[in-house]
């Protein structure tokens, strides 16, 4: 194993024996040396040639239903622990290497285009026109409580400001380590979609409000010094949207009153945000000089920036206080408030030109710019909110109101007819709905749902997305909807194909839609449509499922083109390779060529927004990527795949999804095995969002949802929804022509290899001895047949990806992540044993004390494979 770097392994320690500290003050010396014992057994057990873990089993069954809470605690809190150490040394890794242009940064990007022929400005138009959309969503895999979230921050900048010899931040950390101890890391009960809300808010305001005028800045300053030419201030390549209070598939929680309020508070803290940096600049500004227009519009005050400012905080306090009262139900003169963020930046830009033009412009390039480049990427509302609604509660709607008027039933129809209805009301001047209708509960939750997006401002409003849609009605049926209430603007009405059949049929959708000349006017030259990772992988298998996205992309690609449209793809993607999870970078650079143009959306989920964006630094470094990646895939666009490869990958996908089927749908001891073996049905009881776990409570495997469908199977180290079905896909290529053909695609096409890194990683966090154990615990002797087999099948992916990649053992050529999960195997070893022994022992006489504890070793296993959900 490669040694963890000095400076990191000095952290781990430090922040480890601080934890210790506080334990032993309040539980004592011998329960400390009790946690010592279980990791050292643990460590002992590793380093055997054959993983063994007797003595560390026989100490952890010796745990007494007191004891087992607080040392679960212990591995959590230290897993947590090191994550944050890991990421800062990330930061302090790239803090030494400074601004080298490696290969992977925007300057080095810069170089390779200029070398490629590529004018200076194409590549700055190019940026001008990009358009990337980072859709935060509330996706309940983020175990830790809010309130610790921001201890874990403040934890590293303690590390930040140890390194920067900062004598008090010792104190400092080992307070914070100590509150983190004594906080209960288990919510009580499940944050509304409000708090969901709030927590997507305080990300932004505790790190990207920071990291996006840094990363804009340095874009400006890369720009200036490789092409000669800087970024524009009004100009953003990357924005903020949100699913949270405005995703309402299968959660009863999120309600038009609830979409509202979320509106509002966004609204608000945006405010609330300028208000601050306004005052502060208002402070700095206390120069005299100024143009003439500047001068005569603040009235010639000795301190015209300051006056200037000074009326601009007066509007954003007057537009806080109403949004306040519209908040608390009340209605106040919205006279003076911003409505526009054009009215926002006007004076922005009018003291930013003063200064410069009066030999201050190093005054105008620091805080003034930091606040416009904000205004640029955030607008007046912090993030745009999306609302997403399946396709048959639209259609409930219909099929209610087509009953009242006597014309049958609108879900009985043939989609011609429903087309038909629906275009000749959309062309009717007539109202639709009519005011002696009463409907149901259901249905009028999606008219009020559809009133409250009709009135709000267009600027804060994203995309209209439509789950499980599959004809043209299903989208022509939100719009007469949205016009029906008012709606003043033609909101983007996005639909989601998710299923496999879903995606192989979303080119003929789309193909059908814009034959409609009324609906292709509608678009005003610009389709967007999101693609579904999560159900086709959980309907198809993730090799099938990869393979009909790619498709599905390929298709509307080409179809969009043909039709003189602008195609924007939205990616439904996860943290896990199982919801299409994986480096943004890596997974942008793997789509069909041309099917990133200037720009896309794609979602940014539950853990994994914490770890990509909660930090300043790496929030940057991560927009960094994101952003190369998109102008790559736009201006040199990958290679097309080979006949030989496309026909490969068919019949690949086609064994992967007769395999994973033939398990999860047809061996009748699966769902029977799945519900013993994991912790699925335990999982009901942890608190992780606002959202059910089920779409139907009653329902088997297939109602599930996708995310506790795969934290299930990553609780138990199994990992079974990322390669079932994979493995005798790869083992029947690798038997063609000695498996040349699957290694030649891997190192010739983006797509592939992406897929085969993703899962070799997926591999490397896998650990057939953990699941084995599971199953002795928990699992019937005659149940126990499959888990042996599919740890069996396990073994034999692994082997299959070390061929394709022709290297004598996984994660050969990433040293980083393979040290990263085996330093961490100690730790997380005690959670898995002890949660499976908490799972028998709950399951037979259930326990409080016990399911708290069963809540910690999954928020602990959570922390230490970190893409979970």
């Amino acid at each position: 194993m490669t040694d963890l770097h000095e400076a990191l392994r000095d952290d781990v320690r430090m922040l480890g024996s601080s934890l210790g500290n506080t334990i032993r003050a309040q539980l004592g010396d011998a329960f400390l040396e009790r946690i010592e014992h279980v990791r050292q057994l643990a460590k002992a057990g590793r380093s055997a040639e054959q993983a063994e873990h007797e003595e560390l089993l026989e100490a952890l069954n010796a745990l007494s239903e007191d004891d087992v809470l607080p040392l679960a605690r212990a591995f959590n809190q230290f897993l947590n622990l090191a994550n944050i150490a890991e990421e800062h040394h990330r930061v302090r890794i790239r803090d030494e290497e400074g601004e080298l242009c490696a290969p992977d940064t925007l300057c080095g990007l810069f170089a390779q285009l200029r070398k490629k022929g590529f004018p200076p400005e194409q590549i700055t138009r190019a940026l001008g026109q990009m358009r990337i959309d980072l859709v935060l969503t509330a996706h309940p895999t983020e175990v830790n409580r809010r309130t610790l979230i921001q201890k874990y921050d403040d934890v590293a900048l303690c590390l930040k400001n140890l390194d920067r010899g900062d004598s008090g931040a010792q104190q400092r950390l080992d307070e914070l380590i100590c509150q983190i101890w004594y906080t209960d890391e288990i919510r009580k009960q499940r944050p509304t979609p409000v708090d969901e809300a709030k927590w997507g808010f305080a990300v932004i305001e505790n790190s990207l409000w920071q990291a996006v005028p840094r990363f804009l800045r340095r874009l400006d300053e890369q720009l200036l010094e490789a092409l000669g030419e800087g970024l524009p201030l009004d100009c953003s390549p990357v924005r903020f949207a949100s699913w949270m209070g405005g995703d309402r598939d299968g959660n009863p929680n999120v309600t038009a009153k609830v979409t509202e309020e979320v509106l509002l508070l966004a609204r608000w803290m945006a405010a609330d945000l300028y208000y601050s940096d306004i005052d502060a600049l208002r402070a700095e500004l206390s120069m005299q000089p100024a143009i003439t227009e500047l001068a005569e519009r603040s009235g010639h005050s000795t301190e015209p920036y300051r006056q200037i400012l000074g009326e601009v905080r007066s509007r954003l306090a007057a537009t806080k206080n109403w949004l306040q009262s519209r908040l608390k139900g009340e209605q106040l003169e919205s006279d003076d408030i911003y409505q526009h963020e054009s009215e926002l930046l006007e004076p922005l830009l009018l003291c930013h030109r003063s200064l410069k033009s009066c030999g201050m412009e190093l005054v105008a390039k620091g805080a003034l710019e930091d606040i416009i480049r904000r205004i640029a990427c955030f607008g007046l509302t912090l993030i745009k909110l999306d609302i997403r609604q399946n396709s048959d509660r639209h259609a409930q709607v219909f099929d209610e109101l087509s009953q009242f008027y006597g014309l049958g039933s609108y879900t009985g129809w043939s989609e011609e007819g429903r087309q038909s209805f629906l275009l000749k009301e959309l062309q009717s001047r007539r109202p639709l709905l009519p005011k002696q209708w009463n409907p149901s509960a259901d249905v009028q939750e999606v008219l009020d749902t559809c009133k409250v997006v009709a009135a709000a401002e267009a600027s804060a409003l994203g995309s209209y997305v439509i789950s499980m849609a599959s004809q043209p009605s299903d989208v022509l049926a939100v719009i007469l909807l949205l016009r029906e209430m008012g709606i003043q603007h033609n909101m983007r009405v996005v639909p989601l194909f998710e299923t496999l059949a879903d995606l192989d049929n979303a080119r003929d959708c789309i193909a059908s839609l814009l034959q409609v000349d009324w609906y292709k006017q509608y678009t005003e030259g610009h389709q967007e449509v999101m693609i579904g990772y999560s159900d086709s992988s959980k309907d198809a298998g993730q090799l099938a499922a990869a393979w009909g996205q790619y498709k599905a992309q390929e298709a509307l690609t080409q179809l969009c083109r043909d039709e003189g449209v602008h195609l924007t793809l939205f990616h439904g993607r996860g943290g896990t390779v199982g919801r299409g999870g994986g480096p943004t970078h890596t997974a942008i650079l793997a789509q069909p060529p041309g099917s990133v143009d200037h720009g896309l959306r794609l979602t940014e989920q539950g853990e994994m927004i914490r770890f990509k964006y909660g930090m300043p630094e790496i929030a940057v470094r991560n927009l960094e990527l994101v952003t190369g990646a998109v102008l790559e895939a736009t201006l040199l666009p990958g290679p097309s795949p080979e006949t030989a490869w496309r026909e490969q990958m068919e019949t690949l996908a086609g064994i992967g999804m007769h395999e994973y089927r033939h398990i999860v749908r047809e061996d009748p001891m699966f769902v029977p095995y799945f519900r013993a073996a994991t912790p699925e049905q335990e999982l009901a009881k942890l608190p992780l969002g606002s959202r059910p776990a089920k779409r139907k409570q009653d329902g088997g495997v297939e109602s599930l949802r996708a995310i506790p469908w795969i934290f299930a199977w990553t609780q138990t180290r199994l990992m079974l929804p990322a390669w079932l079905g994979t493995d005798k896909a790869l083992a029947e290529g690798l038997k063609l022509n000695q498996g040349r053909l699957l290694q030649v695609m891997y190192t010739q096409w983006p797509f592939f290899k992406a897929n085969i890194d993703m899962l070799e990683m997926v591999m490397a966090k896998s650990d057939s001895n953990i699941s084995a154990y599971y199953d002795e615990r928990l699992v019937s002797k005659e149940l126990s047949v499959l888990g042996s087999s599919l740890r069996a099948r396990l073994g034999e992916m692994q082997v299959c990806i070390n061929q394709i990649k022709q290297q004598s053992g996984l994660l050969e050529h990433n040293p980083l992540i393979r040290q990263s999960i085996e330093v961490r195997n100690p730790y997380l070893d005690p959670l898995h044993f002890l949660q499976a022994e908490l799972l028998h022992r709950d399951r037979n006489q259930p326990d409080q004390r016990l399911e708290q504890a069963l809540m910690v070793t999954m928020a602990g296993i959570s922390a230490g494979l970190r893409n979970t959900g």
